[in-house]
């Protein structure tokens, strides 16, 4: 066996980049301990097909590691393939659970995941996949997993249509999306504070949902224009219309900061409209915890 030094005792190489993925299913623990066992089989089956749809089933059948959560999974991938992780993976894998809920019968549990994605080193051992990979880089993954933002942007989409809520790291953001290595455009993703209740835990992180839906696609809110008998004093007092919607991205204009204020997804199917207070998300319907 073969004993690590401890920290800032010597010089060691670093161990390789890797590719982290995990994913766990919203409302796990709220179904009857009877299903508990077949959710958990059956989540590995369903992120295995998107991994052979999305033609990355090499990563899949020789992870780097891989982990069972009991309501998740957590795979590590070559970082080659981390922009496929973004796009198609995460698309297909919405099509995917689509394709399975709708046929699974009334009162049975239907399964919608939040994923993370996230890079970092890692000591790896694909001989012995299940009992390597662990360090920061893996924990942060599943606190993103776990943040308030990713949560709600589920909880608020309209769950017959919605079965995917994914969170990018910025460092998988800045590597991946920003420098053009997916076919998703920085407009495809919102920038926030990822935080998680209780942890000593806050990152710039970005939200990508592959099919808004429900309170995500809400219409944005325009000042009413002034009726010719109203004052104009009443006119300049009149609260001023919101922005375009144009939510903060990466792009050739240069990256804004995550903002106190209201924040919108940009998808190819709609736009997702949701406020962001103090680093909590809350939907137009009031505030989530």
């Amino acid at each position: 066996m073969v004993v690590t030094p401890p920290p800032f005792t010597v010089t060691r190489e670093l161990p390789p980049y890797t590719g982290i993925l995990a994913v766990d299913a919203k409302g796990f623990t709220a179904e009857p301990g009877g299903t508990h066992q077949d959710i958990n089989q059956l989540i590995p089956q369903l992120v295995r097909q998107a991994f052979e749809a999305a033609a990355i089933g090499e990563a899949w059948q020789n992870p780097l590691f891989y982990g069972d959560t009991g309501d998740g999974l957590a795979i590590g991938v070559p970082t080659r393939l981390l922009p496929a992780l973004v796009h198609p993976f995460l698309a297909v894998l919405q099509n995917v659970l689509a394709e399975h809920n709708a046929g699974v019968p009334r009162g049975q549990p239907v399964i919608r995941l939040r994923a993370s994605l996230h890079v970092g080193p890692l000591p790896v051992d694909p001989d012995r996949p299940e009992r390597s990979g662990n360090g920061t880089a893996r924990n942060e993954t599943h606190r993103l997993l776990d943040s308030d933002a990713v949560r709600i942007m589920l909880d608020s989409a309209q769950p017959t249509i919605t079965h995917v809520a994914a969170i990018l790291s910025d460092r998988v953001f800045t590597d991946v999306v920003q420098a053009g290595y997916t076919s998703r455009r920085p407009d495809h993703f919102i920038e926030v504070a990822a935080t998680v209740p209780g942890k000593s835990f806050s990152q710039q992180a970005w939200l990508y949902v592959p099919e808004p839906s429900g309170s995500l696609l809400a219409v944005p809110r325009f000042a009413p224009q002034p009726t010719a008998a109203e004052p104009a004093a009443e006119s300049a007092a009149s609260p001023a219309a919101p922005d375009s919607g144009r939510a903060p991205t990466g792009n050739a204009g240069g990256r804004q900061p995550a903002q106190t204020g209201e924040l919108r997804i940009r998808s190819n199917s709609g736009q997702a409209a949701n406020q962001v207070n103090g680093g909590m998300w809350q939907s137009r319907g009031g505030r989530h915890g």
